[in-house]
């Protein structure tokens, strides 16, 4: 059987109703907190690969000596909206969005089936390629497109996937690389 921890950076220092997406925001407390909390629930000789982003580094960092840096592992790309309060944006644009939440591109930015894609294939090369245990570090959409598709969800029901700041999902594979959900953190 094998393994995969797909842990969410810890709440960062910005404000609620920004969208910050890619931008390199820092973490709301120091990341040895919550890596001595996510510590006693992760195995402790395993592949951490990370986002390299400081808010998913830094905890990388403080988990693991030996960390491998991945730039598919970051999250959407909001373009014109990143550092923008939600509700400063053009309605028109989040309407949009909204109807086609997969497909619209964010002006300046990507779309989700973009982050998605560059996601899954960070996965392809870390979690196809590695026969251990491995933790990555992400953000929520990577880390819901991981999880729904490995999973077998529908990708509508992909964004329901539960999971906050400074937590995680823990998957399991069967010997045909059959995943399903172990844990999650609270």
């Amino acid at each position: 059987m094998r393994r995969l921890w797909l842990v969410r950076h810890p709440p960062v220092a910005v404000e609620r109703g920004i969208c910050y997406g890619r931008s390199d925001v820092a973490l709301a407390a120091p990341a040895a907190e919550a890596a001595a909390a996510l510590r006693a629930e992760l195995p402790s000789a395993v592949r951490v690969v990370s986002s390299p982003l400081r808010r998913c580094a830094e905890l990388a960092q403080a988990l693991s000596d030996a960390v491998t840096f991945d730039r598919r592992l970051q999250e959407m790309d909001f373009g014109d909206w990143e550092m923008r309060r939600y509700d400063t944006l053009p309605r028109a644009d989040i309407d949009l969005w909204s109807a086609d939440v997969w497909g619209f591109r964010i002006p300046g930015g990507e779309s989700a089936a973009d982050m998605a894609a560059r996601a899954w294939a960070g996965w392809e090369e870390w979690g196809q390629t590695h026969d251990g245990d491995l933790v990555m570090i992400s953000h929520g959409g990577p880390i819901r497109t991981m999880a729904g598709r490995l999973l077998g969800l529908p990708q509508n029901d992909w964004l329901d996937i539960a999971c906050p700041q400074g937590g995680y999902i823990e998957l399991e594979s069967d010997a045909e690389s059959h995943w399903r959900c172990g844990r999650t953190s609270k």
